[in-house]
């Protein structure tokens, strides 16, 4: 969505296009066809994604009609027209009809999703309340709300409203029980001077080169989203080989910036102009060496070790010293794997929190022992036995 889709609100009386070709609203379905990856289908997006196998999607995105009820042209001070979002595909006769139309489209979306898949959802605060409320009404558990802050967004020109400088993505799993939907936070946080990745995003909106025209320099799409945001949103929550399923693919961001980080991809698109142009757009796209996108190792799919496997691998001894990263607290190692300071014995989560008067703490990073090169986290030991465990099963 470009900072174009900005407007005012007009009366439910005064709409008065309808989504044309939409099953809603009266016009006929196009038949059932079978789709495979890596294709640009063109038709009506309900329809297209009732006929993908149940739970073969492996992440969404959509960035939907935002409904902007423009009520008339918007001009800037010296007169002149904004390039606003005025296409029959945005409007909606009232909000009846565009909240029967989002529950269409994030239902087929929700049956078409792996148990694991995640959706991101992109709107305005035109559209993104609406949407919200549907998606929890639908079962889909929110994960998190992100704020796209665009660091070139369009001015407000009549000065009676905060400029619009952001969008709102709401990124959620199919339902409440889902924990292994993939997220990268490894990742994400090596690439980010190794803090966590916020949910406030700073990214230009899509301009320069990077801008599809056609033959006379116009936008080919009004909303085109800049490839930045898709990437960050694929590299997130999705592996090399899935399948990115984007309901409402425009100019093809998505599919172009799927087949660069070696995902697959299925786009849906009504407007046949808009999907030739993403075609053509994606058929460009050389995709990255696969060393440039493999997943990053990640913690969480490492084995699980116990400290007393550490110790009955010898990686350190009973009754050794270890210390914090400072010296300034002891523990001793004992032949069962539990620390003791003085009488007090346990865990060495439970003493790290202990001496610290903390609630709880990491034990692998708290505890020290003397490597010969200085003082090292246990961390590391357990590193080695992992690599023994690997070494063992090759």
């Amino acid at each position: 969505m470009s900072s174009a889709r900005v407007g005012a609100t007009r009366p439910k009386s005064q709409i008065k296009v309808s989504r044309t070709g939409m099953s809603n609203f009266g016009s006929p379905r196009a038949p059932k066809r079978a789709m495979s990856r890596n294709e640009v289908v063109v038709g009506d997006s309900v329809e297209a994604m009732l006929g993908l196998p149940e739970a073969s999607v492996d992440l969404v995105f959509a960035d939907p009609p935002y409904n902007l009820q423009l009520a008339s042209r918007l001009t800037r001070p010296d007169q002149s027209v904004v390039d606003a979002v005025d296409d029959d595909w945005d409007k909606f006769a009232d909000f009846a009809a565009y909240d029967a139309f989002t529950r269409d489209w994030l239902a087929a979306a929700r049956r078409a999703m792996k148990p694991s898949a995640t959706i991101f959802v992109i709107g305005s605060y035109h559209n993104i309340f609406r949407v919200g409320a549907i998606m929890q009404d639908l079962g889909f558990w929110i994960l998190n709300d992100i704020v796209w802050r665009k660091n070139n967004p369009m001015p407000n020109f009549r000065g009676r409203r905060f400029t619009n400088a952001h969008e709102t993505l709401i990124w959620a799993a199919r339902d409440a029980s889902a924990r292994n939907y993939t997220f990268h936070y490894e990742a994400l946080k090596a690439g980010n001077e190794d803090c966590q990745m916020r949910s406030d995003w700073l990214l230009p909106i899509c301009s320069g080169g990077e801008r599809l025209k056609d033959s006379a320099g116009r936008k080919t799409h009004p909303t085109q989203k800049p490839e930045a945001l898709l990437a960050r949103i694929i590299l997130a929550a999705s592996n090399p080989g899935d399948l990115v399923l984007d309901p409402f693919f425009g100019s093809g961001t998505t599919g172009a910036v799927a087949r660069l980080l070696g995902r697959d991809y299925l786009g849906i698109e009504r407007e046949q102009t808009y999907a030739e142009a993403a075609r053509a757009r994606i058929a460009a796209i050389t995709p990255l060496p696969a060393v440039a996108v493999a997943p990053a190792p990640s913690k969480r799919n490492e084995p699980r070790i116990a400290f007393a496997s550490v110790v009955e691998a010898g990686l350190v001894a009973p009754g050794v010293t270890l210390t914090d990263a400072k010296g300034h607290h002891k523990a001793v190692v004992r032949a069962d794997g539990a620390l003791a300071i003085g009488p007090i014995v346990g865990s060495i989560h439970k003493t790290g929190a202990l001496v610290q008067g903390l609630p709880a703490c990491n034990g692998w990073t708290f505890w020290h022992f003397e490597s010969g090169a200085g003082l090292a986290p246990i961390d590391e030991l357990r590193a080695v036995a992992r690599a023994r465990l690997r070494d063992a099963a090759e």
